[in-house]
């Protein structure tokens, strides 16, 4: 089931897209890319709730949108957010998810997109309740980098092999260094694809189905494997 909920966010009020599977399930944050949170997202959420996860995709631009041919928009809306509004909405939907009936298991996981792959990162730095991180082509660079310390989940990332946002070397760069910290984290550069190579709507014309239909079970079976209760 789907539905549009609203869930208290440091004395504001912030909404996502729930997608709840038959019966229980754990939880799974689903992060926006950089238009928002479109067709494209709740459908990566529908997509989990499916396969027995308990799916909330926060909105965190609070109504805004851009449209896929509205790139400058997009690039403005991401510019815009607040960081600590962004950890804030986040922090409060996980908050949500954990004390939802239908979520089981033994921890949250988090999956984002682009913008949404590195606040997955981010915010998997910043609470230990999750235990499982997917992020696809994005991660922190530069200033935007958490402190580490404080991540515990397992990570799994999928990047681009031609991505001028977030670059492959730059990826490698720092699953090394977080290895080199004793985090357990794998970045998976695949080979001919472009940013965005997962997106349904996908305005870059780099839609890999293929290989979507390849990695989503691998995805879904990571997250059971690390979030199921035992």
């Amino acid at each position: 089931m789907a539905e549009t909920v609203e869930f208290p966010s440091n004395g504001d009020i912030a909404s996502g897209h729930l997608v709840t599977p038959s019966g229980s399930g754990p939880g799974v944050l689903v992060i926006q890319e950089w238009w928002g949170l479109d067709s494209g997202i709740k459908e990566m959420a529908d997509r989990l709730g499916a396969a027995g996860f308990v799916a909330l995709a926060p909105d965190l631009y609070h109504g805004e949108l851009a449209g896929h041919d509205e790139m400058d928009k997009a690039g403005a809306l991401m510019a815009a957010l607040p960081p600590d509004r962004a950890a804030r909405d986040m922090s409060a939907a996980l908050d949500f998810l954990a004390a939802h009936d239908t979520v089981s298991g033994k921890g949250l996981g988090v999956v984002g997109f682009c913008m949404g792959g590195m606040l997955s990162l981010v915010i998997a730095a910043n609470r230990a309740d999750i235990k499982a991180c997917v992020p696809f082509y994005g991660f922190p660079q530069g200033d935007t980098e958490p402190d580490w310390s404080g991540l515990a989940a397992k990570v799994r990332g999928h990047m681009a092999e031609n991505d001028d946002f977030f670059p492959p070397d730059a990826g490698r760069a720092l699953e090394s260094k977080l290895k080199d910290l004793g985090k357990d984290v794998t970045f998976t550069v695949h080979p001919g694809t472009g940013h965005a190579f997962m997106g349904p709507h996908n305005a870059l014309g780099t839609r890999d189905a293929q290989l979507d239909e390849k990695l989503w079970p691998e995805v879904c079976s990571f997250l059971h494997a690390e979030l199921d209760a035992r």
